[in-house]
């Protein structure tokens, strides 16, 4: 697993090895972050962004946000383990003063992050495909996500199937939803 552009091109990541994460390949990240610089009328600048990675594992989709010119990433992960790999990663690459990682469930995390009053540009989840019913079904402040993204902000769901899920996220209208090898990818913006 790699960095795939931006100033860290091709440094390497380590992963957790874990059976809670299922860390997104290069190609799909590729095309992920390719696919939020052309959208719509090319808008939206993931440079100076305000980024969430939520259900983080490794941390390489918010650690891609910053090789691409991310101002701050929050990185939010339950499992010991995959926080000990942010950390390491994040160190490796030098971007402790831009990376603030949450030890926490992501319902708690989000419900303090309500509360502050935090804003986000950029907004990426990449639950566990294994559990991602399950997650939705336990995470009500999912629904209310809407809140901590910036007007014209995105919103990327990394999920199971070919459909996205219908009405997970209040106040958030389905921009696009494609297949990349394994990964379902639907980018969402805030109007």
């Amino acid at each position: 697993m790699r960095i795939t552009s931006g100033i860290f091109r091709g440094r390497r990541l380590i992963s957790p090895n874990s059976e809670l994460t299922h860390p997104m390949g290069d190609r799909e990240k590729l095309a992920l972050f390719n696919s939020l610089a052309s959208s719509n009328d090319g808008s939206f600048k993931i440079s100076g962004a305000t980024v969430l990675d939520l259900f983080a594992g490794s941390g390489a989709l918010g650690l891609e946000a910053l090789s691409r010119g991310a101002s701050q990433v929050d990185f939010v992960e339950n499992s010991h383990k995959a926080v000990k790999t942010i950390k390491s990663n994040v160190e490796a690459l030098e971007v402790l003063n831009q990376a603030k990682i949450f030890s926490q469930n992501v319902e708690i995390f989000l419900d303090y992050a309500l509360i502050e009053g935090k804003i986000y540009d950029l907004i990426l989840i990449d639950p566990s495909y294994d559990k991602f019913s399950e997650i939705f079904r336990a995470n009500s402040s999912l629904a209310e996500i809407n809140k901590l993204l910036a007007s014209g902000g995105k919103l990327v769901l990394s999920h199971p199937g070919l459909v996205p899920p219908a009405n997970l996220f209040k106040g958030l209208k389905l921009q696009t939803s494609r297949k990349y090898a394994r990964a379902n990818i639907s980018i969402y913006e805030k109007m």
